[in-house]
């Protein structure tokens, strides 16, 4: 389908109003009522949004949008220009921004109740007053009278029913209002304070800490009293009419004044850009969005996008939340300070456009919600979970935002605008889904030029997003791109006393350092993190007939779905769909991508501290990437038919050879780890000097038998057992596996110290030394390993992880290797991410249902309808959002803590019963035993002898005896009739 380019209407006799939405009945305001004819059903087609005053005095020339096919052109501004707060609260705006239309002083103040006058504000007491729904009933032919609305319900077509929750929050008992009636708004601090724009921001109020501040509102930072005054705005909506745009429930919803900052004359803002929050209900598969003709405020507004962000989260915290977003921000304030680049300068976040995905309603985070509501990007009692008849798939929410949240929950305004698209996913579908909102839903419309990549709670540093797009910028034959993640070691290192986090710590450097820069040079990195990495978005791109990169890799979410008859080895392979996604770039038919690694582009991310957790997530990241690199041998043959030139695709090849080598060593690794423990340490106390003093044998037989024993515990467990449920069993193979590695790592410095000169006479003739073939075989796998480890680190100047995590990863080695290999091959029937994905919807937020009014579509939808309900709950979410969160203890379900403890029974059962016999076998076949019995009775019987036969050959005969006399004894009995 193509999309054409209309010419560019000219801005300075057309002035668009912010997004016309909300069909109200007359209002008091007269001068303010309007005529929604032909022209607000093309609203949301190819139109050209003016500037804001001050951006058209720099006389920039608009940039025509792109249409959608079937929508009406030509659009003409109404003779009243519409107000989005007069539409929703029969009032007009209350911008400090914006004059309201006849010059007056602007709007009511929070708190304030609307008189027609506008001159009292409201007493403590207020008198009974008529509202706006009431003042039009009987005015418009066909109206319901309003229902009263709690959160229990949500069909308000019924009378008795009425509109229930925006989320999964638990709702308070509620009071119902007589129709007509006002109820007494809550008291709400207004002193929103003129802001400074910088980065990072000044509170907007309170000078003392968080507590100081969060302290003074003891009687509101309360979780009832959220839901109290949630409760109050959602009770307090009325049914309003809204035109449908092309079957779609699209709408401008005005955002508090707190969001709106002071001063933004100049960024070039689009009228209403600032001052309403976009909502569409998203009905369709993301790969139906643009045919449905949804859009976007970035493609109404025609303007050219270079970097797309996704982050993409499930039900991480706030805090979590806060470190991404707030790390974006400032690198797209760094963007905005590079004046002399041609992309980039003053108006830099004009093309950023930054998307967050959530996945599943029903598991969000409420102080996630809460914190972008702060931002503007989220509203409450608007969502539909119907539109129509059809049920809403995601409620995306479009706002430029200036406000940033601190980790403490202060309030502020940056230094620069951001645009901001937040993706609500009604269920929870999985990852891949969310990335297929953002590359297949989103992507069309934007047409970005490079995409990035981020997991909430991944930390990229200030100029990291900018060191990945210059990497696109310099090299237009890049598809792909990722940077440096490192573990987050807390601040002065401290989480490093944690030996697990040590070694990721160590292990995430070593891969920074050694595996991604190779790949590099061959141009295909096995795997681009979903956490932090970047594409082109031509790259990822699939041809004309269909497939291609995006295709291949949105094929695993295809696999999960309910009557998919994938089999289990693709199924695991696109555990590591972000593997599958950097191969198919680089093979793409016909053409000659390839991927960089950017080490000036740093990131940090959280590791695993807990055993389970980390167990866990090996598991997936061992099958995908086993499976996945397996598809990448299978499928070698592909990158002949790439558009690479010749000497590339040699070095293609060679790179697959070299991770086929990989591959076999790793499939290998349990054998060869052991074997390696087997053959050192036995060398090493058959010399002329025992490194144990004579007890080397012993100790030698004990712990051969132990690691073996290992073997066998961690199989049994990995076989059905939770890792959640087998913790300690886990962590003592750990630490077991450990003081084996380090009985080994013993054994080799004294089998190399063995080797070398003790004296200085033989230090002369160091080529004698490389004539000792032990010697020579010790050196060089230690070389080959540690050693290259340091040298290369050094050359990086990163020597640090050698001196902080080297030793920690040198005892976790083994468990590596045995646990978590075992343990994944022992679970590859689980394909899960260990989420549970939701299959049904949920019919909690109500309904838009489709009426027609003078031949046009038109939705009735419940909306609030009272500023300071809106304003009072922005400022009780603030006022939350300061305390800190109480942190929950993870908590399993009964069901699932039934589960474990019947598989930690029977595994317990099946380590006694197997154990013990293997006791006896170890026992009894040992070489302490064996010397024993050979001193003690071979040599004064003068035969072969072994008194575990003996007993077991008697033992065996008194039990013959007795069964032999019982049967004898029933048939005398059975004579004399007993």
């Amino acid at each position: 389908m193509s999309y054409g380019y209309p010419p560019p209407p000219d801005h300075r006799q057309q002035q668009l109003s912010p997004a016309p939405t909300y069909h109200s009945h007359s209002s008091h305001y007269n001068n303010q009522a309007q005529s929604y004819n032909d022209p607000l059903d093309s609203y949301y087609t190819d139109l050209q949004r003016a500037p804001s005053p001050a951006y058209g005095q720099q006389h920039q020339q608009p940039v025509a949008s792109p249409s959608l096919t079937g929508y009406q052109q030509g659009y003409q501004p109404p003779s009243t220009p519409l107000d989005p707060d007069a539409e929703m609260y029969g009032q007009p705006s209350s911008n400090p921004c914006q004059n309201p239309p006849g010059g007056g002083a602007g709007g009511i103040g929070v708190g304030e109740v609307f008189r027609p006058n506008n001159q009292h504000l409201l007493p403590q007491q207020p008198p009974p007053q008529q509202n706006f729904y009431q003042q039009n009933q009987g005015s418009q032919p066909g109206l319901q009278p309003r229902p009263s609305f709690s959160s229990q319900h949500s069909d308000y077509y019924d009378e008795g029913k009425s509109y229930s929750s925006t989320t999964h929050l638990a709702s308070t008992p509620q009071k119902e209002w007589d129709v007509g009636s006002v109820v007494p708004p809550v008291p709400i601090d207004i002193n929103y304070g003129n802001q400074d724009q910088y980065y990072p921001p000044r509170p907007m109020y309170g000078t003392g800490p968080p507590s100081t501040v969060s302290s003074a509102h003891t009687g509101w930072g309360g979780t009832s009293h959220w839901h109290k005054m949630r409760n109050q705005l959602l009770e307090r909506r009325v049914v309003k009419q809204i035109p449908l745009h092309n079957g779609n429930l699209i709408m401008d919803v005005p955002v508090p004044k707190g969001v709106i900052p002071s001063g933004v004359k100049g960024l070039g803002l689009m009228d209403g850009e600032i001052e309403s929050l976009r909502y569409s209900a998203a009905t369709c598969d993301p790969d139906d969005f643009m045919g449905r003709k949804f859009n976007l405020r970035q493609y109404l507004y025609g303007r050219k996008t270079e970097l797309f962000i996704v982050m993409t989260m499930y039900n991480e915290n706030s805090e979590l939340l806060l470190r991404t977003l707030n790390s974006v921000i400032k690198n797209i304030a760094h963007l905005t300070t590079r004046t002399r680049s041609k992309t980039w300068g003053h108006d830099a976040w004009k093309k950023v456009v930054v998307c967050i995905v959530a996945d599943g309603r029903k598991v969000v985070d409420p102080r996630v919600l809460k914190v972008l509501q702060l931002m503007g990007v989220y509203a409450e009692g608007v969502m539909k979970d119907h539109v129509a008849g059809k049920e809403t798939q995601a409620h995306i929410f479009e706002y430029t935002s200036q406000v940033v949240v601190s980790d403490t929950g202060e309030v502020g305004f940056g230094s620069t605008p951001v645009q901001l698209l937040f993706c609500l996913k009604e269920q929870n579908k999985k990852k891949l889904n969310s990335h297929r909102w953002f590359f297949n839903a989103f992507g069309p419309l934007i047409k970005p030029n490079v995409c990035v990549l981020l997991d909430v709670g991944t930390k990229p540093s200030g100029t990291s997003i900018y060191e990945l797009y210059k990497c696109f910028e310099k090299h237009p034959n890049v598809g792909g791109a990722c940077g440096e993640i490192f573990a987050d070691t807390g601040r002065f290192g401290k989480y490093l006393f944690n030996p697990l986090v040590a070694g990721q710590n160590f292990e995430y450097k070593m891969s920074n350092i050694l595996d991604k820069p190779f790949e590099s040079v061959f141009g295909l990195i096995s795997v681009l993190p979903g956490a932090f990495s970047a594409y082109r978005y031509d790259a990822v791109k699939n041809h004309a007939d269909g497939t291609g990169p995006l295709a291949a890799y949105f094929h695993g979410e295809m696999m999960n779905l309910p009557g998919a008859t994938a089999s289990i080895f693709d199924r695991n392979k696109f555990l590591a769909e972000d593997r599958i996604l950097a191969f198919e770039i680089v093979v793409k038919k016909n053409a000659k991508w390839r991927l960089q690694y950017v080490k000036s582009a740093k990131a940090g991310t959280d590791v695993p501290a807990r055993v389970p957790e980390f167990i866990s997530q090996r598991r997936r990241w061992l099958n995908g990437s086993i499976f996945a690199a397996t598809y990448a041998m299978v499928c070698f043959w592909r990158i002949w038919t790439s558009g690479h030139n010749f000497f590339r695709k040699i070095a293609l090849t060679i790179l697959t050879i070299y991770n086929l080598v990989n591959l076999i060593f790793n499939w290998l690794s349990i054998s060869s780890f052991y074997l390696a423990f087997f053959f050192l340490i036995s060398s090493s106390i058959a010399g002329a000097s025992d490194p144990f003093g004579g007890a080397g044998d012993d100790i030698f037989q004990v712990f051969n038998k132990v690691y073996i024993g290992l073997i066998f515990v961690v199989l049994v467990c990995s076989l059905g057992n939770r890792p959640q449920g087998s913790n300690w069993m886990y962590t003592f193979c750990i630490f077991m596996f450990a003081v084996c590695q380090g009985i080994l790592l013993y054994c080799a410095g004294w089998t190399v110290y063995q080797t070398v000169p003790h004296t200085t006479e033989g230090w002369k003739d160091v080529s004698g030394l490389f004539e000792n073939k032990t010697f020579l075989d010790l050196a060089m796998s230690l070389m080959a390993t540690y050693g290259l480890y340091l040298i290369s680190s050094i050359l990086y100047f990163e020597p640090w992880h050698m001196l902080t995590s080297f030793v920690q990863y040198l005892l976790l080695l083994p468990s590596y290797v045995n646990i978590l290999l075992i343990y994944a091959m022992c679970n590859l029937h689980d394909v899960s991410w260990g989420t549970k994905g939701d299959n049904g919807a949920s019919k909690d937020l109500g309904s838009a249902k489709k009426v027609e009014k003078d031949g046009k579509e038109m939705a009735e939808v419940a909306l609030p309808t009272k500023q300071e309900d809106v304003e009072a709950l922005w400022q009780q979410a603030r006022a939350e959002l300061r305390a800190p969160a109480v942190e929950k203890p993870e908590k399993r379900s009964a069901e699932t803590k039934r589960a474990d403890q019947d598989r930690n029974f029977r595994t317990n059962v099946v380590l006694l019963f197997l154990g013990s016999n293997m006791l006896v076998i170890l026992l009894f076949t040992s070489s302490a035993f064996t010397t024993w019995v050979n001193t003690h009775f071979t040599s004064a019987t003068q035969s072969t002898f072994n008194p575990y036969l003996t007993v077991i050959f008697y033992a065996v005969l008194g039990l013959s005896t007795l069964r032999f006399l019982g049967c004898v004894l029933y048939l005398v009995f059975r004579l004399f009739g007993f």
